[in-house]
């Protein structure tokens, strides 16, 4: 649908003149085209939140029922859990995320409150002995059988980190047209994958993402 003349004076002050900057650098300074890429932006961002739900509910359950067969049902508030979680002082800390919802009266509330980059940071080495050499193909079923569990355990964290990155992106409503879409939407269906190829299939019916990627302008 064209746009007005009225949007077209109105919609780059509204977005802002640094934001809409970069899209006008990347249509050579044509404003019609840099609102459709705009727009376009806008649209296959929205149609990433389905599949983003499903990979990080399917994926955070996973993780959490590999937790529990090593530490029980009642494990957020395990004092063995706590301390096998890192707690760095200038960083990120997965023992400090873990303890700021440990007022929450259920696992499951747990569970919903934690950060993504949680689940993320739970696919290193140190959970490994404890963890991943005894549960990772159990609770992930459908992963690679022809790699070790440390490879797979390190293509997760490869793997959420870039998804976790998209993730933020769009979140922070930041441009995403330069990325591969079919690849960052391939990313997010192998890890559904990884824990149901039924799951995996079904969210192919209904995401929106690969029908955005032609359209764009």
């Amino acid at each position: 649908m064209p746009f007005t003349q009225d949007e077209l004076h109105a919609l780059p002050t509204v977005f802002s003149a640094p934001r809409f900057a970069t899209y006008l650098a990347e249509t050579q300074g044509d404003k019609v085209r840099a609102l459709e890429l705009y727009q376009w932006n806008m649209e296959v961002s929205s149609a990433f939140l389905a599949p983003l739900q499903m990979c990080e509910v399917s994926v955070r359950n996973a993780i959490a029922e590999a937790i529990e067969l090593t530490y029980g049902p009642n494990w957020p508030y395990e004092r063995s859990f706590e301390i096998a979680l890192p707690n760095p002082s200038r960083a990120y800390s997965p023992r400090q995320n873990l303890l700021q919802h440990r007022n929450e009266p259920t696992t499951g509330k747990v569970i919903a409150e934690l950060k993504f980059v949680f689940w993320e940071r739970m696919f290193t080495r140190r959970h490994d002995d404890t963890i991943w050499n005894k549960h990772l193909r159990t609770v992930l079923p459908h992963t690679d059988a022809a790699k070790s569990v440390q490879d797979l355990r390190r293509d997760a964290y490869q793997m959420l980190e870039a998804i976790r990155d998209l993730r933020n992106r769009i979140a922070h409503h930041e441009p995403i047209f330069r990325r591969n879409i079919r690849e960052e939407y391939d990313r997010i269906r192998a890890v559904v994958a990884w824990r149901s190829k039924t799951a995996a299939n079904w969210l192919d019916k209904i995401e929106q993402v690969t029908c955005k990627n032609p359209q764009k302008p």
